[in-house]
């Protein structure tokens, strides 16, 4: 799965032929970084692919002024139809990902037990202020948000959310984990 291919064949589908700094502006206007898994400047590289893979294609060449030449590409058929099956892909596939937390937790030893309250207090500072940016963020540009873009937001929220109940629960039980590690046995 690619969310980038999707956000490029996507504005090129709906908006017509762009060159790369336009989607890049598009994606900057749209606020991207805050509810997908790709970095604005990534944009390039995965135009680049796409062109050599000829699921899009040159259109044009632009010049503004003095500024360097663009090239204009538009979505090919090829484009198109790997559009359709990356919706359905993304859209009917479930991805929770693995979080190397989970591993060192389980395997934190008995060196590091008794750092775990002040390293999962800080963690979940971490998280809170981070749940805390994205309400601001989300109250800043609500106002620009449609319907189906606020339970996009609202899905970060909520995992946000269940994050912070986890590491409550966590914490609730860590005199029981911290002594667990000290007595535990290597298998």
């Amino acid at each position: 799965m690619s969310s980038i291919r999707v956000f490029i064949l996507g504005a090129l589908a709906e908006r017509g032929p762009m060159h790369g700094h336009q989607l890049r502006l598009l994606a900057e206007k749209e606020h991207v970084h805050m509810w997908t898994d790709f970095r604005v400047g990534g944009i390039y590289g995965a135009l680049n692919r796409m062109l050599a893979e000829e699921l899009v294609e040159p259109v044009r060449t632009e010049r503004e002024g003095a500024r360097p030449e663009r090239q204009v590409v538009g979505i090919t058929e090829a484009g198109r139809i790997a559009l359709d099956h990356l919706r359905l892909e993304m859209l009917s596939e479930f991805s929770l990902r693995p979080d190397p937390f989970d591993l060192v937790l389980a395997r934190v030893g008995k060196d590091l037990a008794g750092e775990l309250p002040d390293l999962l207090r800080s963690r979940r500072a971490t998280v809170a202020a981070a749940a805390e940016q994205h309400a601001a963020r989300l109250e800043h540009v609500d106002q620009y948000l449609n319907l189906t873009e606020r339970h996009v937001m609202a899905h970060q929220t909520y995992r946000l959310q269940a994050e912070l109940d986890w590491l409550d629960s966590l914490l609730a039980d860590l005199p029981a984990i911290v002594r667990a590690e000290h007595t535990r046995e290597p298998d």
